[in-house]
């Protein structure tokens, strides 16, 4: 069963004529639907410590829901609130924590999937990751041959191989900016939190995620 991302990007825009004292309010602006629903468990392990596969030290790791969050936010997590698997992993990250990232961070850890490629007479070409085959698993878990060897590649050092055939298995540790491409399917979301916080501040502007099965 695959894992999926909703959530929203808010905003605690200053309100016009404000008395004094008065709390800003925090607004769903946009539902993440809109932006980027990806499968991509790279992203979530990268920055919400969830499906983490590739071993990266969670950005935001569950955090809970925001004491001051929107009422969108609010009411939709009491709809799932009835079904669990439908909303766990509660966590939310500012736009000025975005700002500060260090996309050349590499993850803790070498990758659990090891990766796959071919090898052709233009040289490797990537086939992918995470796949469980037979071969895989007498390759890399020769004693117990079974769906657990997907995680075999976990601990060993970064470009390690084994070759079966034309197929090449890769031990790779990953960096940020390779779980999170830059320009890829998480853009729409920045973008659109950099446009909010440039009228409203960096600390004003936030992404509230969870994930579902």
């Amino acid at each position: 069963m695959g894992t999926d991302i909703s959530g929203f990007v808010e905003c605690r825009a200053w309100r016009f004529h404000e008395e004094e004292g008065e709390a800003t309010t925090w607004h769903g602006v946009i539902d993440l639907f809109f932006l980027n629903t990806t499968r991509d468990y790279d992203a979530f392990g990268c920055l919400f410590g969830v499906r983490n596969y590739a071993g990266f030290r969670p950005l935001a790791a569950d955090r809970g829901m925001p004491a001051d969050a929107s009422e969108a936010v609010r009411a939709e997590l009491a709809t799932l609130a009835r079904w669990p698997d439908q909303m766990y992993g509660v966590t939310w990250i500012t736009w000025a924590e975005v700002k500060r990232i260090d996309w050349d961070e590499p993850a803790e850890t070498t990758d659990r999937r090891p990766h796959r490629y071919q090898r052709t007479p233009e040289g490797l070409r990537y086939l992918g990751k995470g796949a469980w085959d037979p071969v895989q698993a007498k390759v890399l878990a020769p004693s117990n041959a079974t769906r657990d060897a997907r995680d075999a590649g976990d601990g060993r050092p970064d470009g390690t191989e084994w070759t079966v055939g034309d197929t090449v298995y890769r031990a790779q540790r990953l960096r940020r900016r390779d779980a999170v491409e830059i320009g890829g399917t998480w853009q729409p979301v920045w973008t659109t939190m950099e446009t909010l916080a440039a009228l409203h501040g960096d600390d004003n502007v936030r992404l509230v995620v969870w994930f579902g099965n």
